[in-house]
């Protein structure tokens, strides 16, 4: 079985989106084999179609440029290829920081008429077990984790490929202790 260690990113703004509907931007992911082992990446940007423009917010937040997500296929081709990519060699499980990601997948998925059920079934939500694991009742941020557990946090946060990598370090050193 491999691990697909991912995160995303979506259109966002300072308080309420316009339409309520948020759009997936990035799709970052690590594939790893039952041992950690990197076995391969995805990144790759999406063109949000209802709400096409990123707000100021947005941007700032991700860093994502509005001429990356114009240049970019919309969901439906980029979620087939990160489905195919995924699951290319074996089985997996589609592992988070948390279930936002699971959930607009499965929310962006419908948006397209898209089949979402290959992941609903499939998924780990890493921030639950880990505080479970750690004996926490309050939510900690990727980032403030990443640091306690003694690594440093690379890339540029709230970046879909960054936040993979670095939640990736976590995963690997409890690799043994996820229940599925």
């Amino acid at each position: 079985m491999n691990f697909i260690v991912f995160d995303l990113e979506a259109t966002c703004w300072e308080g309420r989106p316009p339409n309520m509907v948020q759009e997936i931007i990035e799709i970052g992911a690590l594939k790893l084999d039952q041992y950690g082992e990197l076995q391969g990446v995805f990144n790759r940007f999406v063109r949000p179609v209802i709400n096409p423009t990123l707000s100021l917010f947005c941007r700032k937040l991700t860093s994502i440029d509005q001429i990356e997500v114009n240049r970019a296929e919309t969901l439906p081709g980029v979620l087939t290829a990160f489905q195919d990519w995924a699951e290319e060699d074996d089985d997996c499980l589609f592992c988070s920081w948390g279930s936002f990601d699971k959930n607009i997948v499965r929310q962006n998925a419908d948006l397209h008429r898209m089949e979402s059920d290959w992941m609903e079934d499939n998924h780990l939500n890493i921030r639950k077990q880990y505080h479970d694991i750690r004996g926490w009742n309050t939510y900690r941020g990727l980032k403030k984790v990443v640091e306690l557990e003694g690594f440093e946090f690379t890339g540029v946060y709230h970046r879909a490929i960054s936040d993979a990598e670095n939640l990736a370090k976590v995963f690997v050193k409890y690799i043994d202790m996820w229940r599925f």
